[in-house]
């Protein structure tokens, strides 16, 4: 599966933008998703996963302010970012990973397929 993530830019904080991930080449449904994030000198982190059945889950720093959700017609994921703060700058990508359906997988070794990446970057 290909993926293009898209929807990145500069927001003030307490702004809001919403992510995209349009995938490709395989079957959406069959793919549990996910968005990771690195912030300059740091890892990879978890930020937000959905299984195939629509299962949710989210690192503590982001719960309540994001949600992801899917469009199994649309072949996309999204992640609404609500109340942003400057830790949140970061690049953010999407990912997708072959699980069983009710599955949501928080590790990044999990995942087959990586988007590109989009840039976030919130300012004070």
């Amino acid at each position: 599966v290909q993926l293009q993530a898209s929807g990145g830019g500069l927001v003030q904080a307490g702004g809001s933008l919403r992510l995209s991930c349009a995938a490709s080449g395989r079957t959406f449904s069959d793919y549990g998703m996910g968005w990771f994030r690195q912030a300059p000198g740091k890892e990879r982190e978890f930020v937000s996963a959905i299984s195939r059945s629509g299962k949710t889950d989210y690192t503590d720093s982001v719960k309540g302010r994001f949600t992801i959700s899917r469009d199994n017609a649309k072949n996309t994921v999204y992640l609404q970012m609500n109340s942003l703060k400057p830790e949140d700058t970061a690049v953010y990508y999407c990912a997708a990973a072959q699980v069983v359906w009710g599955l949501v997988a928080r590790s990044a070794r999990a995942y087959d397929a990586w988007g590109q990446g989009t840039l976030v970057t919130v300012s004070s």
